[in-house]
């Protein structure tokens, strides 16, 4: 059978990751979480003094690039790949608000941009690799044969990520959390390289309403009538 390419590009917390995890695990394919990526330089930026509440070091940041390793290990108690940076498993590290804060400031940067989407291209150059982020099927991915852009009121990607913080023992407020998605928006559709837009030949589902279950099952449909149509 065909292997083919799929994207999942959307806002934050619209569950492009959850999805895309299923979907790569239903038919076998490589998984990548391009945001992890992102989210390891952040992690990375502020360890090293680069970036905090009052200040961003871009060129530090730029200059250190090259310090910057990262790799993914498939966990197979959890199912899915785990972020390494510099051979340390940092996972855990990368979900928090904290590190949520400065990732699309980090985003901005076109050197930091063009590394990871080098990386990125390479990960999926054989097919078969479902990826999801802000840029996959407009950049990274242009020529993907299914493109889908997710989306989702504020309130409904606010709250889940609420829960998902609450549940991993992490003290923040729902009015924070809001905060951050709403600042995050505005940052990725208004960053000069490489904005968050949907595709002109992507698919948009808004799970708002959705759940777990009809979003897979709405995401393998249009995965079904993909590999279909390229056999």
């Amino acid at each position: 059978m065909n292997k083919i390419t799929i994207a999942i590009d959307g806002f934050s917390s619209t569950g492009k990751s959850t999805v895309a995890k299923q979907i790569a695990k239903h038919l076998g394919y490589v998984y990548v979480d391009s945001g992890a990526m992102y989210r390891a330089i952040t992690y990375f930026a502020m360890q090293n003094g680069i970036i905090g509440e009052n200040y961003f070091k871009v060129e530090d940041l730029i200059a250190q690039l090259p310090n910057v390793n990262l790799h993914f290990e498939f966990n197979k108690q959890l199912g899915f790949a785990e972020v390494y940076l510099n051979g340390i498993n940092i996972e855990k590290e990368i979900r928090t608000l904290e590190v949520s804060r400065f990732v699309s400031k980090v985003a901005t940067v076109s050197q930091v941009r063009e590394q990871l989407v080098k990386q990125q291209k390479k990960l999926g150059q054989n097919k078969g690799v479902v990826m999801d982020g802000r840029d996959i099927g407009t950049v990274v991915f242009p020529d993907a044969e299914l493109k889908i852009f997710m989306v989702a009121s504020a309130e409904k990607r606010a709250t889940r990520r609420y829960k998902e913080l609450l549940a991993r023992g992490d003290k923040v407020s729902y009015e924070d959390v809001l905060k951050n998605v709403e600042e995050r928006d505005f940052t990725d559709t208004n960053r000069k390289d490489s904005p968050l837009v949907k595709a002109h030949d992507a698919i948009e589902i808004d799970n708002s309403d959705l759940t777990l279950e009809e979003q897979f099952n709405r995401v393998l449909e249009l995965v079904n009538t993909t590999l279909a149509e390229n056999k």
